[in-house]
């Protein structure tokens, strides 16, 4: 993989990350049709989400501080035997659900293999229908009443279902962003809660992930090309801290449909290219150099 190769990938993964259309999803079209598929695919993935969480910790850099010293205050309260899960402060209960949103990931992990299977696969097949699922979800969401529920009113109930939504978002094609801000407000939260519940709830999920797929490679002895990585790190957080900024204007503004009409032509595009390349039985660009 070139300099290059990394730059692009890594442009690709902060503007996809938080516009609602599955970064993973284009990540791996790009892979698929320049040839970079195949082993390390996903590790290189991973690693171009550590960049866009870079970005989410610079636009949410006064939230987290809120929220570390949230977490700090109840390890002294336990300390001091003062705790209670019985609290209307808001970081505190955000933390709460977080770590319930969380809980629905550990079951994703025993599907992690075969997901790790059809990201490094040649087909694209399974990433059209995940698009097609995106869409109609972000239509969902879009159509729905617009709820005013924020984080002293989040249940444990509803942040499990946020959770199980994140969760399903390890398939390439359904969007992490796009699913839990749906998820959110088809519980009817706020549009400006959904947003940054969403994204801060995705540092744990995809720090974890990350460090497990570094472990993954490590042991199997995976080469890694560490200048386009880094390049890539740098492109994404560059490029995710400004897509932030226009997702979260996009929500309250209420324009978030359009990312519904985008996913669902993508999906349809791919999957038909899918079944193409499954009929012929080579990947669709090595069939346009052929017509050419």
């Amino acid at each position: 993989m070139s300099i290059l190769d990394g730059l692009f990938q890594g442009i690709i993964q902060g503007a996809t990350e938080f516009l609602p259309v599955s970064s993973d999803g284009h990540l791996t079209l790009y892979q698929h049709f320049t040839g970079n598929s195949g082993e390390g695919a996903l590790f290189f993935s991973l690693m171009m989400h550590l960049g866009t969480l870079l970005a989410v910790f610079v636009a949410y850099r006064k939230e987290i501080w809120e929220l570390i010293c949230a977490f700090c205050s109840m390890v002294a309260d336990i300390f001091q035997g003062r705790f209670s899960f019985k609290t209307r402060d808001e970081y505190r209960r955000m933390i709460f659900m977080f770590f319930w949103a969380c809980v629905p990931l550990l079951g994703f992990l025993l599907i992690k293999d075969w997901v790790t299977a059809i990201t490094e696969d040649s087909d694209i097949v399974v990433e059209g229908l995940c698009f097609l699922y995106t869409g109609a979800l972000l239509y969902l969401a879009a159509k729905c009443v617009k709820g005013k529920k924020t984080a002293g009113e989040m249940s444990v109930r509803d942040a499990l279902i946020i959770g199980i939504f994140q969760g399903t978002a390890i398939m390439p094609g359904i969007s992490r962003s796009g699913s839990t801000i749906s998820s959110g407000l088809l519980l009817g939260y706020s549009k400006d809660y959904c947003v940054k519940f969403s994204f801060i709830l995705g540092i744990p999920a995809v720090l974890g992930a990350s460090v497990m797929e570094l472990k993954d490679a490590l042991e199997t002895g995976v080469e890694i090309e560490w200048a386009p990585v880094l390049v890539g790190i740098v492109a994404a957080a560059v490029v995710g801290y400004f897509c932030i900024r226009l997702i979260r204007y996009l929500v309250v503004t209420n324009r978030f449909i359009i990312f519904s009409y985008y996913t669902l032509a993508l999906g349809a595009v791919v999957l038909v290219l899918g079944i193409i390349e499954h009929l012929a039985g080579a990947n669709i660009v090595e069939l346009l150099g052929f017509a050419l």
